[in-house]
């Protein structure tokens, strides 16, 4: 069986490299949705796949990128020291940030924070199945295991400022995530 959640963020960015050339030369924002799809093959006490509560870290991490800059960390140095100096939230990451690059960083996350978490109710075999990422109403990105195979990258490539992590309700999930080795 195969449950959804959706979240939303607001965020800028920049899209280096791609054919549009308002996306590449231009700082631009998006109201984002991100679909996450979980899988199994067992219920719950409470006869569910998994109930949402214990997606808390996924929405925290979601939020991590609510009214923030994601900036791709091959970015040019001197936009770089830019971006920091004028945004209290930044969020630095090791694949451009378009809806391809999101949907996989979240996928290699929350991949990690769904293994880790605590399940209290019978959950069984709980599986990320697949991270769709909406950029605008008509177009999305999605992601699964499989297709993390076109990156390489790891939990310490991706950098949030201070801006975002003081916001952090509870910063132990990052560090738990930061140590699980699933690549």
């Amino acid at each position: 069986m195969i449950i959804r959640k959706k979240f939303r963020f607001e965020g800028a960015h920049i899209v280096r490299n791609c054919t549009s050339q308002r996306c590449r030369e231009n700082i631009h924002g998006h109201s984002y949705e991100v679909e996450v799809f979980l899988k199994s093959d067992h219920l719950d006490n409470g006869f569910m796949v998994m109930d949402f509560v214990l997606l808390n870290h996924v929405a925290e991490f979601i939020h991590s990128f609510d009214h923030a800059f994601t900036l791709w960390d091959n970015e040019a140095p001197e936009v770089k020291d830019s971006i920091y100096r004028i945004n209290a939230r930044v969020a630095e990451i090791p694949v451009s940030p378009s809806a391809e690059g999101y949907a996989l960083l979240f996928f290699f996350v929350m991949d990690r924070i769904i293994s880790t978490a605590k399940l209290v109710n019978g959950e069984q075999n709980v599986k990320l199945h697949a991270v769709r990422v909406h950029e605008t109403q008509s177009g999305y990105a999605e992601s699964s295991a499989e297709d993390l195979a076109m990156v390489q990258f790891s939990m310490s490539d991706i950098l949030f400022n201070e801006g975002i992590t003081k916001e952090w309700k509870d910063k132990s999930w990052w560090n738990l995530i930061a140590k699980v080795n699933n690549q």
